[in-house]
């Protein structure tokens, strides 16, 4: 097995900067005991969990129905963190529509439920994608420069819609299995290095 590829770097990259994000959180939470900061927490140790797992076991993980399932928590974390902290009052809602979607994906996943799968896996990363999308824009009191979540959310988006249609046997647009696993790893890059842009300044603010 080779370690040193440059989708390895790439997922290094990625984990250390998630790393470095995962640090801030857990300051502020200590302060502050802030339950959006858990959400946050939740979903970038995911992301670090998984790029180890991408590094040491290769990108073949991602066929697995398990990993489908575990990925689905970081959009999840992301987008409950970012609904509890600046749209308090769809929290209870979204925290309902978050449950019933991971609970659907991880059992059409699990139990090869492939009608349910294709309906759940693009509904919840859709809306999860555009809560930490527009949420970020549309927040007011967020933080100049918080923004930068939207960009990320952006690529979250597109890259976990892309991976979900072709665990699915299906393609979206022009993104084809290849053409996915050659941009995935820097894709995963670029959407952390835009998380931390627009988080660290939620942190400062």
């Amino acid at each position: 097995m080779n370690l040193f590829t440059l989708d390895n770097l790439f997922l290094l990259l990625t984990g250390l900067t998630a790393i470095y994000l995962l640090w801030r959180f857990y300051t502020r939470w200590s302060k502050g005991k802030a339950l959006y900061d858990m959400y946050y927490m939740m979903g970038f140790l995911v992301l670090l969990v998984s790029g180890l797992l991408l590094i040491f076991l290769g990108l073949g993980i991602l066929a697995s129905p398990y990993v489908l399932t575990v990925a689905s928590l970081i959009p999840l974390g992301i987008s409950m963190g970012i609904v509890e902290e600046y749209f308090p009052q769809w929290k209870k809602a979204f925290k309902w529509f978050a449950l019933v979607g991971f609970l659907a994906i991880a059992i059409s996943a699990i139990f090869g439920m492939d009608i349910v799968k294709k309906i759940s896996v693009p509904l919840f990363h859709g809306v999860a994608g555009l809560v930490i999308f527009l949420g970020p824009f549309m927040a007011k009191k967020a933080p100049k420069g918080f923004w930068w979540v939207g960009i990320g959310g952006v690529l979250i988006g597109l890259g976990g819609i892309a991976l979900a249609f072709i665990s699915m046997g299906a393609q979206l647009l022009f993104f084809s299995p290849a053409f996915v696993m050659l941009i995935l790893t820097p894709l995963l890059l670029l959407m952390t290095l835009a998380f931390t842009f627009g988080f660290v300044k939620d942190i400062k603010g």
